[in-house]
């Protein structure tokens, strides 16, 4: 297959060509939208660093999910920030909390969009990691009883997934045991399994009051520079009983994507978190690339490495782009 006789640009040629031989279709049905719940009535605070995102009230949130669920998004990945913060982060699991009130109101006027939750504690602990703290040592196992306490609550409240992002060992095999346990064995558990300790989580550490006051996350989330350990997580966590295993970030990982697809055909989901998304609005404000060819370029790439489902800031903008409208 060598020029003259193959000639790649046959292919290339029009619109209909170019069409037919395309591999990767990104979908509005590959989009899962992250939101804010914040306590209050009528509140939209934005959020400097993620232009168009917003701490956003129940009623709020209600609105911007039916926008997100008209536009052909079956899903959205809810975040809280509670009214007080403790030690032991109990207002994440507290049966009338942020997410728990929000998870009711959303199923409440749309049942049919897929409601997932954040379960993590680092938003709810007055010292901002995600689990207990004892001295300055976070406490896995304690950590984990909290963490199925959380996804109970937010299951009984009725999220359609959970999906704990914490990083402790073994907390996917307490949360199966203990949604199974109350009789909630239909939840499916969708595991941030690849997590690691990035700095392109910045904008979203200001959305959700969550950086922690003293040290780093270095001792519980992944080395940047480690990739055989991705596949030892993914493995833990489709043992203890993941449904969807998780990459996060996207951009800078994507060979970790395509290493995971590579290992599992259970389905895997990538963040396209806010750092990549704040890095796309913060070019575009300045007139230095198109923000919504990158957005949609970037969005492909994510799915091309082989995420079957992408969560994004972006994804009611992508929406519209996919529909053209």
């Amino acid at each position: 297959m060598l020029f003259p006789d193959y000639r790649p640009r046959r292919l290339r040629q029009n619109n209909a060509f170019r069409r037919m031989i395309r591999e990767t279709i990104l979908t509005t049905n590959d989009l899962i939208l992250p939101l804010f719940a914040i306590s209050g009535k009528g509140v939209k605070n934005p959020i400097p660093s993620m232009p168009g995102h917003y701490q956003l009230s129940v009623d709020k949130l209600v609105n911007l999910s039916r926008k997100a669920y008209d536009s052909g998004i079956p899903a959205i990945m809810l975040f809280g920030l509670p009214d007080k913060k403790d030690p032991l982060g109990s207002a994440a699991y507290a049966a009338d909390g942020i997410v728990q009130r929000a998870v009711k109101s959303l199923k409440d006027a749309l049942p049919e969009l897929a409601v997932i939750t954040d379960v993590c504690l680092c938003a709810y602990t007055d010292h901002g990691h995600c689990g207990f703290v004892e001295g300055h040592v976070i406490d896995n196992d304690t950590s984990i009883e909290l963490l199925a306490r959380t996804a109970l609550s937010h299951a009984q409240a009725g999220a359609d997934m959970v999906a704990p992002s914490d990083m402790m060992d073994g907390r996917v095999s307490e949360i199966r045991t203990t949604l199974d346990e109350e009789g909630l064995s239909h939840i499916p558990i969708m595991s941030y399994a690849v997590k690691y300790c990035s700095a392109y989580y910045g904008p979203f550490r200001e959305a959700a009051d969550s950086a922690p006051k003293f040290g780093d996350r270095r001792t519980y989330q992944m080395d940047p520079a480690n990739s055989q350990e991705a596949i030892r997580e993914v493995t833990m966590d489709i043992e203890e009983g993941a449904d969807i295993v998780m990459v996060k970030p996207a951009l800078a990982y994507l060979d970790i994507i395509y290493r995971v697809r590579e290992e599992t055909d259970l389905p895997v989901a990538a963040y396209n978190v806010s750092g990549e998304y704040a890095m796309i609005k913060a070019a575009e404000k300045m007139g230095w690339i198109d923000g919504k060819k990158v957005m949609l370029e970037t969005l492909t790439a994510i799915k091309r490495a082989g995420a079957d489902m992408i969560l994004t800031y972006s994804a009611i903008d992508a929406a519209r782009e996919i529909s053209g409208h």
